[in-house]
């Protein structure tokens, strides 16, 4: 996709933040780009990784989300506050590599489980069939070649088709088979050192004692419907060739990888010398190197973090990107800042995205027969009141739409079963109605919304 298809795909979810949409643009079209160019040249073109700075609420997450959608890239959201520095307690920085690459795995597994979807099925009509069917007729009277078992052979046959197109019709789902299904093997519980991981001190469990955890197999009584779907993931699993979904899972996290690293400005500053953020100046150091470029160690094989794009975000109330560590400031060379929302962003984020906040209303009431319309002025007054208490309170974005909407429609959804059939208008007389009293009042609307 070219970045401006690109942006025209993030504004049917996110409204506005026009610049940070052009960055994540740049920064995919470039990966693009860069996998075009010669093995030697592509090695040295490094990622433009991206700072988004803005309130909380105003899309950030929202937009690096979107983003590996349409890339069809592994994606991980994580909070640097999460990670500790070496040495205390919490996770180690590595394990957002690790948490990535796992991504990755199921990310490409799905995709080769869908390949062979077809396959899987016939094996799997195949055994269903086997186990509906009596064992062919043999033994005395029946020699090789004889007419009595030409007979009995076209006979089966002749069921078993006929089974198929009863199997495939539905008409079997409720008969009960025998099937053999494996049963989960406990994981044992063992303690790891603190700090350290499984991968870390070179421990896989599986590999050391895989009789261990293979699981014994039972005979179970099952539907029709449900033998099938579990015989067809069987028949999936035969056919996936694991190693192969690893390596090419690695190699997708290596070259298009997403990691969003969100909250960075809570590691932002110098030590305060006490408390949980004394080691917070030793996580930075400790994501530096990920972020420059380094060989994490995986049970899936060692991951190179050379072209991992990371998009880093914070609200930087209290300090600043310059309080970051100048070698972390480096790797984070292009930077955003994202607009604070008011009453017209409000106004567009409740009904022009696909996911719009009024439509998932809507389409919720109706599942219950009930027709829910909301008239422009209404909605124009629930963004007036939504951004009224941000600014009497805490201004948390479009955060402040879901407690407004919730508020606002909360007689109809405790009421909505005994409304089948009906239709309810809301327009600015109900939203007044039901929070004009929580807007007049600070400390209502602190403690309510």
């Amino acid at each position: 996709m070219t970045p401006r298809e690109i942006v025209a795909e993030l504004d049917k979810y996110v409204v506005g933040q026009a610049k940070a949409k052009r960055a994540v643009a740049i920064a995919l079209r470039n990966r693009h780009r860069r996998q075009r160019l010669p093995a030697e040249m592509a090695e040295d073109v490094a990622p433009k990784n991206i700072l988004m700075i803005g309130p909380t609420g105003v899309g950030k997450t929202e937009i690096a989300r979107r983003l590996a959608k349409l890339a069809h890239s592994p994606f991980l959201k994580i909070e640097a506050s999460k990670f500790t520095e070496v040495g205390y307690v919490g996770r180690d920085v590595e394990s957002m590599v690790r948490d990535l690459v796992e991504i990755g795995v199921k990310l490409v597994r799905e995709e080769r489980e869908a390949e062979v979807r077809s396959r899987a099925t016939q094996a799997a009509e195949e055994r269903v069939l086997d186990l509906l069917l009596p064992p062919s007729p043999s033994g005395p009277g029946f020699g090789a070649g004889s007419h009595e078992e030409q007979l009995a052979r076209d006979q089966v046959v002749s069921t078993r088709e006929k089974l198929r197109e009863q199997l495939r019709a539905g008409k079997l789902d409720g008969k009960m088979v025998e099937v053999d299904v494996a049963q989960r093997a406990a994981m044992p519980s063992f303690e790891v050192v603190s700090g350290s991981s499984v991968e870390e001190i070179g421990v896989n469990l599986r590999d050391m004692m895989p009789g261990l955890f293979q699981g014994k197999t039972r005979r179970r009584l099952l539907p029709v419907s449900e033998a099938r779907e579990h015989l067809v993931q069987e028949e999936t699993q035969k056919l996936i060739d694991m190693d192969g979904v690893a390596r090419a899972a690695i190699e997708r996290v290596e070259n298009s990888g997403i990691i969003f690293l969100d909250e960075i400005d809570k590691i932002a500053g110098k030590d305060g010398g006490h408390g949980p953020d004394i080691s917070r100046e030793g996580v930075q150091r400790d994501i530096l190197p990920i972020v420059e470029g380094t060989t994490v160690s995986t049970k899936h094989g060692m991951v190179k973090t050379d072209h991992i794009l990371f998009i880093a975000a914070g609200a930087f109330h209290v300090s600043k990107p310059s309080d970051l560590i100048p070698e972390l400031q480096g790797r984070f060379p292009i930077r955003v800042e994202l607009e604070a929302l008011g009453r017209d962003e409000f106004i567009r984020i409740l009904t022009e995205p696909r996911n719009a906040l009024i439509k998932q209303y809507m389409a919720l009431m109706l599942t219950e027969g009930l027709r829910l319309e909301f008239t422009p002025e209404a909605i124009a007054r629930v963004a007036e009141l939504a951004t009224l208490v941000n600014d009497r309170t805490e201004n948390i974005g479009a955060r402040r739409l879901h407690t407004v909407l919730e508020r606002l429609l909360d007689d109809v959804s405790f009421h909505a079963p005994e409304l089948d059939g009906q239709s309810i208008t809301i327009d600015p007389a109900y939203v007044d109605r039901m929070l004009a009293d929580i807007a007049k009042s600070d400390d209502l609307s602190r403690y309510i919304l």
